[in-house]
């Protein structure tokens, strides 16, 4: 049963959580690696090196949205692909555990599961801009 009372609250922790975790990512890619050192990065994998400051701005606007809370179940499902990238490209090869070198992707593949959760139990409490009810209608469970 759900706990219609703290629901809210629940995918608000959620929503803030999941983007804090893609602001670290995206500062990771400009403060540290540069921009510049991503796309060169990106480039060495056999990806298009402007795919680099896509995927930085993705992050970074996709993380500020969850955060806010504006239009997060639509934030978090176009969030997804990113990370199914560094899975298929970067960390798949190194294997299930995180701490394997190069990383493994069981962390993105958690990540994943919270983006999607968010997009299935919505925006939560305190949305800046809460996603359409057209769009969150599809999204929604049906009762019988």
């Amino acid at each position: 049963m759900i706990d219609t009372r703290t629901a809210p609250y629940a995918a608000l922790v959620l929503r803030v959580a999941l983007g804090i975790l893609f602001l670290a990512h995206a500062g990771l890619k400009i403060f540290v690696f540069t921009p510049a050192g991503t796309a060169q990065f990106f480039g060495s994998l056999g990806l298009p090196p402007a795919l680099a400051y896509l995927t930085i701005l993705i992050e970074v606007a996709g993380g500020v949205a969850l955060i806010l809370g504006f239009y997060a179940r639509i934030a978090a499902i176009v969030l997804i692909p990113i990370l199914l990238g560094a899975i298929f490209t970067v960390h798949g090869p190194a294997g299930f555990f995180f701490t394997n070198p190069k990383g493994g992707w069981e962390f993105l593949a958690l990540w994943i599961v919270g983006l999607l959760a968010q997009a299935l139990v919505g925006d939560g409490a305190l949305a800046l801009k809460s996603t359409p009810a057209s769009t969150s209608g599809r999204l929604a469970a049906r009762s019988a």
